[in-house]
């Protein structure tokens, strides 16, 4: 079946149906037609050709009838098609696409011929080939290109991770991790593991930063409900990430036709996601059960109060239905005809006047009156209501009208001004006479003087002496008399000065921090795990607690244990060093600095460690503020200033050891992502050496800080060189590492402890060789 340049494509394509047809109907042609068929897809072939190979190959090696032995005599024979067909300079769409999905069905076959002959590494140069040609074009391909690598990246994720044995179950293909034996020449174990959970990340991204296409988002989602319930590594990682992925992100966007249809594709795709997750993957009694119940109710929620209000039709409003009337029954003609005028806005004829006497401040700002309006009660209405009515009742009044009312607003008030300058002039310069009761001889009535001496007898009966002192007693006292007739007197206030606080001894502080620090540990019980909305991240700029919920109160509480003091505890130990002196008359210190936020540590400290496997994350943010607050304490310049982030560090990784068993990898993430390492620190991982059981999980942690955090890689090959000093079942290991990382360092150990021996003499010099 070679191409010949006489034969037309056309009749080459039809007699290429027609093998395929055969092998649809009987299967056991499939390995001679395959081999038939390479010679005509080669790299050299046209495009067309190329195409039908690539779809070809991708439905051979998928097909579920072929036995497993034939299978694997197929994907070995064509895995130098399918590199050349991904490697060819046309680069295709369609035959990419085609090609990595025959990638993805060849990947883990492949994986397990490997795994059983291990001799074969033409075949797993290969794979390894296709595979890293895969990753480069993932990122920068088209579409279905990308949904073809999300495909593959699934598949090797599932190949190199560890299985639950639940794939057998449903029928498949169940090649895992668990398969490779740890001294395999060509494979080993934690390199695929690390691959497998870097290609997971790579997957997960999309989601992580809330994408808007809906194509990759929903592939990525059709590609993780396997991975659930067949690698339990992998689940937490996932749930987590689906969690904080916002399908209705484009809600904030212009509500355009597309929008709506990538929001309800990629709303459904995640909400099917999660009741499946809910319904057979997650146990009722488990962490995530229900985080993922709320999530499924907030997104069938939001998807209501979206499209089902935009759905929604308005009804006519009652202003409009009686000016128009009836509008299914007016005509066109009579409508243009009796068209009513653009009425001026509204406003009131004339502000009615300020009534005569003192006003009040109400009075003053009422328009109306209107005797009901003027009786309501306006503090019966909640305030956020107000402050909603009175911004939209802002947003649509006419500008004339609010000019109309501000201007007669303005006019009473310079009335009111006005008023009262008259009544003080007046004051000043008739005095009492002013004041209303008096006589003035301007307006006196006829025949009355001012001085006259006309004497009318008092005929009361006079006072005894008794009620004479009794108004003597009851009388103000002189200087409030003088106060009273001098205006100015009452307005020469002095000074005022708060008293100075009382000083608080050191228990009364430890005591007050304590109750203060239990009062902001108390809501953590009550608060959701995660805010009723999560909002894409903003960046540098975002803030740190934006909601009410947990993760935002325990961002407030690491705060206020690393920073709420901060600069205090310097003044202290400056005041210590500068003035003894001063301090033994009893100068004024800060009991607070050293108790407040030492309670908040304390209590930091219990929480993360009742649940410290899913509290992990809480426990790198805390240790990245203890940090952070150090390195602005070193530059205060004070010797002996306090330094918090080692010392809880050390605390923090001596509880996880009590309870660290072999399967707890989130010890690797937290050595990798706590902001500083030291010799100390990593000593701890020591003592896990001595269990045959969390040996591997040790040497593992190392080895990710030697391969993925360069800056610590020195102090990890050191922790790794005294490992292999110290115990001796961690030595074939330990050499391992130190062997690729440091060459010639254990032969030097080994020479160095049999010169010790030597010199150490006799017989147990020779025996310690010899062991």
């Amino acid at each position: 079946m070679a191409s010949t340049p006489a034969v037309p494509i056309e009749e080459q394509l039809k007699q290429l149906n027609a093998a395929r047809k055969l092998a649809l109907e009987n299967s056991a042609y499939y390995d001679r037609i395959v081999k038939g068929v390479l010679p005509v897809i080669g790299p050299t072939s046209s495009i067309e050709l190329k195409r039908w190979g690539a779809e070809f190959l991708a439905e051979s090696l998928a097909t579920p009838v072929l036995s497993m032995r034939d299978k694997e005599s197929l994907t070995l024979s064509v895995l130098d098609t399918l590199k050349s067909l991904l490697e060819s300079e046309q680069d295709d769409a369609i035959v990419l696409k085609a090609s990595i999905a025959a990638a993805a069905s060849a990947y883990p076959v492949v994986l397990r011929w490997i795994i059983h002959n291990s001799y074969h590494t033409e075949a797993w140069e290969q794979i390894s080939a296709i595979k890293s040609r895969i990753l480069r074009i993932w990122d920068g391909a088209p579409a279905p290109v990308r949904l073809s690598c999300i495909k593959f990246a699934q598949r090797v994720v599932l190949a190199q991770t560890t299985s639950n044995g639940q794939e057998v179950k449903y029928g498949g293909l169940d090649i895992s991790l668990g398969m490779v034996p740890a001294n395999h020449p060509l494979l080993d174990p934690r390199l695929m593991e690390a691959e497998a959970t870097g290609l997971l990340d790579r997957m997960l991204g999309v989601l992580q930063d809330n994408s808007n296409d809906a194509l990759l988002v929903d592939a990525t989602l059709n590609c993780l409900s396997i991975l659930i319930r067949t690698r339990p590594s992998t689940s937490n990682r996932i749930i987590n990430c689906v969690l904080n992925f916002n399908p209705l992100k484009l809600a904030n966007s212009p509500m355009t036709p597309k929008n709506k249809v990538l929001m309800k594709s990629m709303e459904k795709t995640t909400r099917m996601l999660m009741i499946n997750i809910l319904k057979r993957h997650v146990d009722p009694n488990n962490q995530h059960s229900g985080r993922v119940q709320q999530y499924v109710e907030r997104l069938m929620r939001s998807r209501a109060e979206i499209f089902d209000e935009a759905g929604r039709k308005r009804q006519l409003a009652d202003q409009a239905a009686a000016q128009y009337g009836d509008l299914k029954r007016q005509k066109v003609q009579d409508a243009f005809a009796a068209a009513p005028e653009p009425a001026a806005p509204a406003q009131p004829a004339v502000i009615p006047p300020l009534a005569p006497g003192p006003q009040t401040l109400a009075a003053v700002f009422t328009l109306t009156n209107n005797p009901g309006l003027q009786a309501f009660d306006a503090t019966s209405i909640p305030a956020n209501l107000v402050a909603k009515i009175v911004a939209r009742t802002l947003n649509t009044l006419d500008q004339s009208v609010l000019d109309f009312a501000v201007n007669g607003i303005r006019s009473r008030l310079h009335t009111l001004q006005a008023a009262a300058v008259t009544a003080a002039a007046q004051y000043a310069a008739h005095g009492a006479a002013g004041l209303p009761g008096a006589i003035n001889p301007a307006t006196a009535p006829l025949g009355v003087e001012e001085d006259d001496d006309d004497y009318e007898p008092n005929l009361d009966a006079a006072e005894d002496t008794e009620q004479i002192l009794n108004k003597l007693d009851n009388a103000p006292p002189e200087t409030a008399l003088d106060e009273y007739a001098d205006p100015n007197a009452a307005l020469g206030l002095g000074p005022f000065t708060l008293a100075p606080p009382p000083l608080i001894d050191a228990d009364v502080a430890s005591k007050l921090s304590s109750a203060a620090a239990s009062r902001l540990f108390g809501p953590l019980s009550s608060l959701s795990s995660e805010g009723p909305s999560k909002k894409p991240k903003a960046g540098i700029n975002r803030l740190a607690a934006s909601s009410y919920d947990r993760d935002s109160w325990l961002t407030v509480a690491t705060r206020l244990a690393t920073r709420s003091t901060f600069g205090l505890e310097e003044e202290e130990q400056e005041e210590e060093q500068t003035s003894a002196v001063k301090s033994e008359e009893g100068a004024v210190s800060h009991p607070l600095a050293s108790t407040f936020n030492q309670s908040i540590r304390e209590m930091l400290f219990t929480y993360i460690l009742e649940d410290w496997r899913p509290r992990i994350e809480v426990a790198v943010a805390w240790l990245s503020e203890e940090w952070y607050n150090d390195q602005l304490t070193k530059r205060t310049g004070l010797r002996n200033a306090p330094l918090h982030y080692e010392t809880w560090a050390l605390r923090l990784l001596d509880g996880f050891m009590t309870f660290i068993t072999a399967q707890d990898k989130v010890l690797t993430r937290f050595l990798a992502e706590i902001p500083e390492l030291s010799g100390e620190l990593l000593g701890r991982l020591k003592t896990l050496c001595g269990d045959p059981n969390t040996l591997g999980l040790a040497m593992t942690s190392l080895l990710y800080l030697v391969m993925m955090r360069p800056p610590a890689r020195e102090l990890a090959l050191d922790t790794v060189g005294g490992i292999w000093v110290e115990y001796e079942e961690a030595r074939p290991l330990a050499a391992k590492y130190l062997s690729k990382w440091r060459p010639g360092w254990v032969e030097q150990q080994m020479h160095l402890q049999a010169a010790k021996a030597v010199a150490g003499g006799g017989g147990d010099g020779a025996a310690g060789i010899a062991a």
